[in-house]
């Protein structure tokens, strides 16, 4: 005859649903367990809202394609309705952008007033929003170079909406201002959202210049102090990383040393190849395909694997 175990009866639950003294334990432990001397220094404030964020990002990301792509029924191409648009994201940027301020890694830059972060958030989301014209401008160069870089693409209008690589470094060049401007939190959100939806990682320090396409895109990896001219096209699977993370006497990594690959203008990258370290790949060069590269590279250089051993099987032997 099959026994049963017996089974343990809950203690008996409040009129609320609630086991006496269960939650306060778990409430209490929660608050110990959150008490950590690295993040004591943020002083309990609020973290900006990340849909928030990412949701004025993706209107002021409308409003530089709008007038070149217009959506049915969105207010973001032009006249009136642009201005209020504008404006409304300039707001919502700004109550985000002050409460960022407080943490790391800004520097301590006689911001702590309440009073003055705020002004410091409305003044870095008036220079965004006065940035833009500029930023249109790179996007239709980006745009007509991806146009240009793959046969596959009819037309500039099928780049803008829907090539990944297009919509990665749109997104980045909103998050490089960001950065630019020492704002903490929000520059490697937008870069991870864009990670996220695209595959292709691009740090927000990262320097960009104009009229630059990552086809396909899918891999791609571009590293906080990497330095990419113009008119510069990566495939995918591209990584411009770091040789090595040098250590401080207490064995903690040194951060912000200038580790990452100078991309000069005019270099084509093809996909799978690793440029590493702080190396300089000279203008107009070619690196080909599943490439290991860990030194400068002249102008105008031709660099690519080996060529491949052919062998047969003999004896019905392996590789």
């Amino acid at each position: 005859m099959k026994r049963h175990r017996p089974v343990s009866q809950p203690a008996p639950a409040s009129s609320e649903g609630r086991t006496p003294g269960f939650h306060a334990a778990v409430a209490a432990g929660l608050a110990a367990a959150g008490n950590s001397a690295l993040f004591a220094e943020l002083n309990g404030n609020p973290l900006p809202d990340r849909v928030q964020v990412l949701d004025s990002i993706a209107r002021l990301h409308r409003v530089l394609v709008g007038s070149i792509l217009p959506i049915a029924g969105d207010g973001a191409s032009g006249g009136p309705a642009l201005e209020r648009e504008l404006a409304s994201i300039e707001a919502a940027l700004a109550d985000q952008i002050h409460l960022a301020l407080p943490f790391p890694p800004r520097p301590a830059n006689g911001h702590d007033d309440e009073g003055e972060r705020h002004a410091e958030g409305h003044r870095i989301a008036r220079e965004l929003i006065g940035r833009l014209p500029e930023l249109r401008e790179c996007l239709l160069r980006d745009i007509s170079a991806a146009w240009r870089g793959d046969p596959s693409c009819p037309h500039p209008i099928e780049a803008l909406y829907s090539f990944p690589g297009v919509f990665a470094v749109t997104r980045h060049r909103i998050a490089h201002i960001l950065h630019e401007e020492e704002v903490p939190l929000l520059p490697r959100l937008i870069a991870e959202d864009a990670h996220q939806r695209t595959g292709i990682d691009i740090h927000p320090g990262a320097r960009i210049g104009c009229e630059f396409f990552i086809d396909h895109g899918t891999g791609v990896v571009i590293g906080e102090t990497a330095v990419v001219g113009n008119r510069v096209r990566l495939y995918q699977g591209v990584t411009l990383g770091a040789r090595s993370f040098p250590v401080d006497d207490k064995g903690r990594l040194v951060k912000g040393l200038a580790r990452h690959p100078i991309v000069e203008d005019e270099v084509t990258i093809y996909a799978s190849a690793t440029v590493l370290g702080r190396v300089t790949v000279g203008r107009g060069s070619i690196i080909g395909g599943n490439v290991w590269l860990t030194h400068d590279v002249p102008p105008h250089s031709r660099v690519a694997q080996a060529e491949p051993l052919q062998t047969g099987f003999e004896d019905g032997a392996g590789i």
